[in-house]
């Protein structure tokens, strides 16, 4: 049963100690100018906690650990650096604390690797970190990573529903259950550190991490936040770090979910007791589950960046709240304070930040803090402080008795990576986070002893279900092939028709051999993570209508459709939901897509296998515009309200005339993205020789001939560039590849950002290419010789520059085609066509 608990409790005593003016329901910014600067006298908003693992022992223990050590070695206990930016002699030298592996980092970059190469790694780590016959200090270190629906980022893992499915499902013992399932699977590749749950509140379902969060409901936020460090962790008391729990992470502190307009590493302008109100409880929560680490927000509040807000970080955190763990910071989150850097950053370590995460540029900040700290820019105390944090944080988890990872009961056993016991654990998830939002004419469920059409681009694509922090950071790139363990939805409805004799065919564009009794359409959302998924709009197709289209086919030729909509947060979907018989959220479900089909069909006999139990943990919008949208806001009304959902049992009919109009904002530019960190839906990027093809689906890759490499690197935001480095006479170009022509008539330019490091010695050319024999390239060594080095630049050629040379612009099928004649190294982002405006980079015939 849905346990919905109104907003307004969370103002009661027994939640929330003393929260002044909360009844008034007040969720908006409106009123954020009143408490524009924190200050003590608000600390009574705050719930006064104490530690739940103080302990005298463990304290007398890291006094004696921390006055054995050199301030070399309690330095690199503060600096967290990657995988693929830190070898095992790095380790070995300088004696890391902790390390982590970024969405899409693998063992040697093999997205193949098994629990074994993990493990592997992990035993080379360790024995290094504690190697004392150079600057090791035999502190075990920690490995972080993002397990943030399962153990993502391992191939054959199971893949559980992201939080805002599990908000729907609302079910705190599944969600414990979920943890506990995903940290013997992290377990079992010798990793220590998870870095979940994350306990935001989303307020405004354009932020493209909406999916991360479980509710825009705090209380179910508490209650599942804490589920999940239990999970996790262990239950204190009883099975706390006992072998398969792990160490958890409450992210991202603090208020990320309430920013301006839903954007990622926004800014946070609510006042200090909606701050707690809203957006604290499931740190409190988790806090009082014996949480050990708290991750440091990108966002700021009221202007300042929490990754430097003394305030909320130790006065708040770790004073008024009693937290003993640490604080980790968020990948190069202490980069973009005022006066740092990602390789020098004391404002943060001052702040209240005990480990800074520092991916590629670990060794470098190491040194810069290492002065700071000789030069008292790092008080001693401050340095102590954070170390022995770290200290405590280790003995609790038992690392020091643990030893090598690989020692462990679980470590390098493959089968409990995907074990059947936690894919039995994940349809269930699955079954209970559906949310039926219409069943006209009680369409469903279904009978499988009938035709049946799946159609639509999610039917059989268990990426697309899975969503962003799936194997890749977005999520993209993946193909049925790399989930072992994985089911996808039409492999679910297949089975269950087929067993009763039915019929079943799969198509994706919604074509046909024989008319079929019911159409199951499965659309949504493509993979993305963080601020690569910020909207403008809630419209979920934004003028584009592909999947309208497809549904008013099928009602044309006169088949019930039942739409699936897999999606990370509840858009405005009018003119698909008139055009369905019933419309089932299904979030983005993981890895057991066959659970689906379980809700969707009766059994052989008739019965209900499982009926729908999925409440709408958001609001659902009536117009496109309506963000953000929350209970208790003034003037509220949704299409869908908070705690919506049809059961079998309902007998409601929703309209099938619901307003199409747009008359907001369009998330539609006059500009056309081709790549944006990567390919639009509809294109590939690829790396092109006489070999072959390469397509590349994460954030490194090589040409068949090795000859040109590519990799995804940081310009204004994480891996948002891409460095390409060609060797000498290679044959390998980057090519960016459309599905269907592209009629690119309508545009003027093309623009793509660049930066280069020399000027180059050879032609380094761009093409288009219309097909065979269609086609046309022009040189940019004239713009990189004129042009500043080491800094980025906005290149613009004009597309008659391409028509000129042969290229007909109104069938594109590669809109950019990227090759040097000599080693070089290039840059690159954000390509794209525009409409005529900038002054072109490049002098060329007139078309």
């Amino acid at each position: 049963m849905f346990r919905y608990t109104p907003l307004a409790l969370l103002c009661s005593a027994a939640l929330v100690t003393t929260l002044s003016g909360c009844g008034q329901q007040q969720t908006s910014p409106q009123n954020a100018t009143e408490v524009t600067a924190a200050s003590t006298d608000n600390l009574a908003l705050w719930p006064e906690l104490t530690s739940p693992l103080a302990s005298a022992d463990t304290e007398k223990r890291v006094q004696q650990l921390l006055s054995a050590m050199t301030l070399e070695q309690k330095v690199a206990q503060l600096i967290q650096p990657d995988i693929r930016w830190m070898t095992v002699e790095d380790m070995r030298q300088y004696g890391f604390g902790s390390y982590l592996n970024g969405g899409g980092a693998y063992p040697n970059d093999n997205k193949n690797s098994t629990a074994a190469d993990w493990v592997a790694l992990a035993q080379a780590y360790y024995d290094a970190g504690v190697d004392a016959t150079q600057d090791g200090s035999s502190i075990p270190p920690m490995w972080g990573t993002d397990a943030v629906h399962g153990h993502n980022n391992v191939m054959g893992a199971t893949i559980f529903p992201h939080n805002i499915g599990l908000g729907a499902a609302n079910n705190a013992q599944l969600v414990e259950a979920i943890g506990k399932a995903t940290a013997i699977e992290v377990a079992a590749t010798g990793i220590n550190w998870i870095f979940a749950p994350t306990v935001a509140v989303a307020r405004d379902d354009r932020w493209g991490r909406s999916y991360e969060s479980y509710s825009e409901d705090p209380v179910i936020v508490k209650e599942l936040g804490a589920a999940l460090v239990k999970g996790i962790q262990g239950n204190l008391g009883s099975d706390f770090m006992q072998s398969g729990r792990l160490i958890a992470t409450a992210k991202h502190y603090l208020g990320d979910g309430g920013t301006e307009n839903g954007k990622d590493q926004g800014n946070n302008l609510d006042n200090e007791a909606d701050l707690v109100r809203l957006h604290a409880q499931g740190y409190i929560s988790s806090l009082d589950a014996g949480v050990q680490t708290v991750m440091a927000s990108f966002n700021s509040w009221h202007g300042d960046k929490m990754h430097g807000h003394q305030y909320l970080l130790t006065t708040v955190l770790k004073q008024r709240m009693g937290f003993d763990g640490l604080v980790v910071g968020d990948w190069n989150g202490h980069g973009q304070l005022p006066g740092c850097t990602n390789t020098s950053c004391a404002a943060a370590i001052n702040a209240g930040v005990d480990i800074l995460m520092a991916p590629e540029d670990g060794k470098a900040l190491y040194k810069n803090t290492l002065a700071q700290a000789k030069a008292g820019e790092i008080p001693a105390a401050r340095i102590d402080d954070a170390v022995s944090r770290i200290l405590r944080v280790k003995i609790r988890a038992g690392l020091f008795e643990k030893g090598n990872p690989a020692q462990s009961e679980f470590a390098g056993k493959q089968q409990w990576i995907g074990h059947a016991d936690h894919q039995a654990i994940a349809a269930q998830a699955v079954r209970e986070s559906l949310v039926l939002l219409k069943n006209n004419n009680q369409l469903l469920p279904l009978a499988p002893k009938q035709k049946v059409l799946v159609t639509g681009d999610g039917a059989d694509n268990i990426g697309k279900q899975s969503g962003g922090w799936t194997l890749t950071w977005q999520g993209t790139g993946n193909t049925n092939a790399d989930f072992p363990n994985g089911r996808s939805i039409f492999s679910g409805i297949k089975q269950q028709v087929e067993a009763a004799q039915g019929s079943v065919e799969l198509s994706v564009d919604g074509s046909y051999q024989q008319k079929p009794d019911v159409a199951i359409v499965v659309i949504g959302e493509n993979p993305y993570a963080e601020f690569d998924g910020d909207i403008k709009t809630l419209d979920y197709q934004a003028g584009k209508n592909t999947d309208v289209e497809l549904l008013k086919k099928l009602k044309a030729d006169g088949i019930p459709v039942v739409t699936v909509f897999l999606t990370g947060r509840p858009l405005w979907v009018n003119p698909e939901l008139n055009q369905s018989d019933a419309f089932v959220a299904a979030w983005l479900p993981g890895s057991a897509g066959q659970a689906v089909a379980e809700v969707l069909f009766k059994t052989a006999s008739g019965e209900i296998q499982y009926d729908f139990k999925g409440k709408l943990p958001f609001s659902w919008p009536k117009t496109a515009d309506q963000s953000p949208l929350n209970q208790g806001d003034p003037n509220y009304d949704p299409l869908f309200a908070l705690g919506y959902g049809l059961s079998y049992q309902d007998k409601i009919t929703v309209a099938n005339d619901l307003a199409e109009q747009i008359n907001s904002i369009q998330s539609n530019s006059d500009s056309l993205s081709l790549l944006d960190r990567r390919p639009a839906a509809g294109y590939s990027l690829m790396l092109q020789d006489e070999q072959g093809l390469v397509t590349v689906t994460g954030n490194k890759a090589k040409s068949a001939d090795q000859s040109l490499s590519l990799a995804a690197v940081n310009w204004q935001k994480q891996e948002d560039a891409l460095l390409l480095d060609w060797a000498a006479d290679s044959k390998a170009k980057l090519v960016l590849q459309a599905a269907t022509p592209l009629d690119a008539s309508a545009y003027a330019q093309l623009v793509v950002d660049m930066k280069w490091n020399s000027t180059p010695t050879a032609a380094v050319t761009l093409a288009q290419s219309c097909g065979a024999d269609c086609g046309g390239v022009l040189d940019l060594a004239p713009i990189f010789a004129t042009k500043a080095q080491g800094q980025w630049h906005k290149v613009v050629i004009d597309l008659h520059c391409f028509a000129a040379k042969g290229v007909k612009l109104t069938q594109l099928q590669q809109a950019f085609v990227l090759h040097s004649a000599a080693a070089y190294q290039l840059s690159i982002s954000n390509i794209r066509f525009t409409p005529a405006a900038a002054t072109a980079d490049l002098s060329c015939p007139a078309a």
